[in-house]
């Protein structure tokens, strides 16, 4: 320890062993292990909730491996909750293995968790009355200048920039495991460090913190009654001189007098080394827990196990790193220690040594060893034995009967519904998004746009232990809790689409009890919805449904029912509803007229009853077309639906064409008709590169547009036409460098673009017939085109 930070060391007085630490710190862990072996106190206090003094025991269980958390959570409101996070290197966790494996009483002494999480919605409640009453807007949270960070104020007074610079220095590096001549001289240092901020900063700007530090108090009282002043006491070293203070016990009760108070239960849950990440949200957490633990666990040489760890990650991403990489990037971690003055080097040589040796000055496979080393992914277990809620060991057991392991690492999954195994896994993470539980977000399929698979991304992150605490009050069992949230999200549900899409979501995960509720309310909802964009919304899910239900075998004959009710209703409503519109209604009604063409091509073509239901939606895209008080956009989407279906000759298309792109349409329309008959999303791009009539249309309005009007029209032409393929825009731009045939006249289009030729060219494609009669085995290859084809 420096002298700045510790002028002398002065022996003990009487009183128990205080030990204040930094949370999660690995010198701070190993100087408390010295220090109970030293003291071998007759009972270890640590920093914590007392309510999980009956989960300790568990810490010594063979299947606890941390990082792993104290949850606690109000029973009556499971969303109100908090966690205790501990490492292997966590200083808590040290004292509480070393109690254990000594047999010696262990407890926990801060605030119960019933009062810090009333104290918790009591402080929110406050806050946001005041901020409400001051005009501000209840979510804004005001900034306390008077927070202070201890280790950055002392880092500052030693002339360090870097607070974990500086801890590095002076904690971290001061030594592998072996203990100082007497253990308790850097806590005696740190406490005085600690006792002259708190003379200088009071409570840094945590009132609370006066609250905490009296109940202590008084459980150290009770510890002295038991124990005398043999125990030792585990805590962040901010709270020493307040412990160390002499008060009264009257002073101390009148601090916890009123305090608020909530029935709470408590369990361990798996944490992750990302989550003890300052970056995560935990107060007390450190930004790298991957390379604190790699300080932790190295016996000797840390530097050196460092580096070879670091080039395991690089050989496995297949990046070219040798024995002579790891000796040069040690050697240059220690100059840059030396060059800058520090005893060892730390992780920010380690970090220049392997950019400069192993990455080649490149950014990009350092930030690979960043996330996987420095910061890291592993994921702690708790035992099978933890308390934990009906609905947390039910999820468990279908975990491992699933082979569905939570992992902190983000992975896709790719299921094919075909196989019991991956239809159960797509139940189970279809039902847990209905409870709220978000431990997949669906994803894009990769190799199959068939309904029969389905692709997950997967990460399990702490907090869905309290989301699954928070669902536990609909059931006991997934299946029981999605049941009843769904239905309940069903009654209470006022918009249609709303119960369109809980419909299908409800059929995803294979709910046939909620099924008939859910049915029910779309039912009604759809009756009293007299709105054509509501039902326009509601029916692509409504189709969707259908195709899944039949997919997972599923009985979807009432839902079948409602889907084709909705799609009559939307035809004898549409035409009237799309005229009149805006730019942004014109752009919302056309992406529903989509969705709408999709669904009833499911519908007409699925197992329900839909006679003619395709034949009347033709009919209402040739009115859509027709009409010139329908929008642009909207009349060219439907004329291009009509001709990608048949129902509309080439010629037609064309003439409609000619009319909207006529000189008497105002520019603007024009763009907007053009967007919606070739938009890139309708693949209009291929449709102009094979249809030189559409392309000359096209062209010819364009260079017709008055130059004043240009810069109107153009942020709609460069939004149709950029999203081409680059193939398809380059292409385009060939047949348009070409220039007019003056030969060829169509449809009134004097100038038409050339296109790819005048007609057939028979000869060469006969030379094609044999390779592929070949190819298919339908033929002999003889013949003309054959002996072309032998002949090159």
């Amino acid at each position: 320890m420096t002298a700045a930070l510790r002028p002398a060391v002065r022996e003990r007085a009487g009183g128990p062993l205080l030990l204040g630490v930094r949370h999660h710190g690995p010198g701070s862990a190993r100087a408390v292990r010295a220090a109970l072996d030293c003291a071998q106190p007759r009972a270890v206090l640590i920093e914590g909730p007392p309510e999980g003094d009956a989960l300790l025991a568990l810490a010594a269980d063979e299947q606890m491996r941390p990082p792993v958390a104290l949850l606690a959570h109000a029973v009556d409101d499971p969303g109100r909750a908090a966690f205790w996070p501990l490492a292997e290197f966590s200083p808590e966790w040290v004292a509480i293995r070393w109690a254990l494996a000594h047999e010696v009483p262990v407890r926990f002494v801060d605030l119960p968790a019933a009062h810090s999480l009333a104290m918790t919605e009591q402080n929110e409640q406050a806050e946001r009355g005041e901020r409400t009453a001051q005009g501000e807007p209840p979510e804004s949270r005001p900034v306390d200048a008077q927070v202070i960070d201890p280790i950055g104020v002392l880092a500052r007074t030693a002339g360090y920039d870097d607070p974990e610079r500086w801890w590095e220095d002076v904690v971290e590096h001061r030594g592998t495991g072996d203990a100082p001549e007497d253990p308790r001289a850097p806590f005696e240092a740190l406490a005085e460090a600690m006792t002259a901020l708190r003379e200088a900063y009071g409570d840094g700007g945590h009132p609370r913190d006066a609250v905490r530090e009296a109940y202590m108090r008084i459980q150290l009282r009770t510890a002295r009654k038991e124990f005398g002043d043999d125990f030792a006491v585990v805590c962040g070293a901010w709270h020493v001189p307040a412990l160390a203070a002499r008060t009264t016990v009257a002073a101390d009760r009148a601090l916890l007098k009123g305090i608020p108070k909530v029935r709470t239960e408590l369990t361990w849950v798996p944490w992750t080394h990302r989550r003890l990440a300052r970056h995560s949200g935990y107060g007390a957490g450190i930004d790298s827990p991957g390379w604190y633990g790699h300080l932790f666990g190295a016996p000797d040489r840390p530097i050196e196990r460092w580096m070879t760890k670091v080039a395991g990650l690089l050989r496995d991403e297949d990046r070219f790193v040798s024995s002579a990489h790891v000796i040069e990037a040690v050697r240059l971690a220690g100059a840059l220690a030396a060059m800058r003055g520090r005893p060892l080097a730390g992780l920010a040589e380690a970090t220049d040594a392997v950019r400069a040796v192993m990455c080649e000055g490149s950014d990009v496979p350092l930030a690979l060893v960043h996330d996987r080393l420095v910061v890291g992914e592993t994921l702690g277990e708790v035992p099978d034995s933890a308390p934990a809620v009906p609905l947390q060991r039910d999820l468990t057991r279908l975990q491992r009967t699933l082979r569905l392991k939570p992992e902190a690492q983000e992975r896709e999954l790719d299921l094919d519904l075909r196989k019991e195994t991956d239809a159960a896994r797509s139940r189970l993470l279809h039902r847990l998004g209905l409870l709220g539980v978000g431990w997949g977000d669906p994803a894009a399929g990769r190799g199959s746009t068939g309904t029969f698979r389905e692709s997950w991304r997967l990460r399990w992150e702490p907090e869905l232990f309290v989301r699954i605490a928070e669902a536990g009050v609909w059931g006991t069992t997934v299946l029981s809790a999605a049941t009843a949230r769904t239905e309940s999200d069903a009654v209470s549900a006022t918009a249609l689409a709303d119960v369109t899409a809980l419909a299908e979501r409800c059929l995803l995960a294979d709910l046939p009890d909620a099924l008939p509720v859910v049915m029910k309310a779309l039912a009604d909802r759809a009756a009293l919805d007299a709105d054509v964009g509501h039902l326009a919304d509601a029916l692509p899910a409504l189709a969707r449904s259908l195709r899944y239900g039949d997919v997972r075998s599923t009985d979807t004959v009432a839902l079948g029912e409602v889907a084709v009710g909705l799609a009559e209703r939307i035809c004898v409503g549409l035409p009237p509803a799309c005229t009149g519109l805006d730019a942004d209604g014109a752009a919302q009604l056309h992406r529903q007229v989509d969705g709408v063409h999709t669904a009833i091509g499911l519908l007409a073509g699925g197992a329900v009853s839909a006679q003619g239901l395709r034949e009347r939606w033709a009919g209402v895209l040739h009115r859509l077309s027709a009409r010139d008080t329908v929008a642009g956009v909207i009349r060219g989407r439907a004329t291009r639906l009509l001709l990608d279906d048949g129902r509309l000759a080439e010629d037609d298309a064309a003439r409609l064409m000619g009319l909207a792109l006529s000189p008497g349409t105002p520019p603007a329309d024009a763009a907007a008709w053009i967007e919606g008959f070739v938009g890139g999303a309708a693949g209009g791009g291929m449709l102009l590169v094979h249809d030189e009539r559409l392309l000359g249309l096209v062209d010819a309005w364009l260079t017709g547009v008055p130059a004043e009007m240009f810069t109107d029209v153009l942020p709609l032409l460069r939004r149709t036409f950029s999203a081409y393929d680059p193939g398809v825009r380059r292409t385009l731009g060939e047949l348009v460098r070409r220039g007019p045939d003056p030969g060829r006249v169509h449809c009134g289009a004097e100038a038409a673009a050339p296109g790819f030729g005048a007609g057939l060219d028979a000869e060469r494609a006969d030379a094609v017939v044999p390779v592929l009669q070949l190819l298919l085995g339908t033929g002999t290859g003889t013949g003309p085109g054959a002996e072309r084809a032998a002949a090159g």
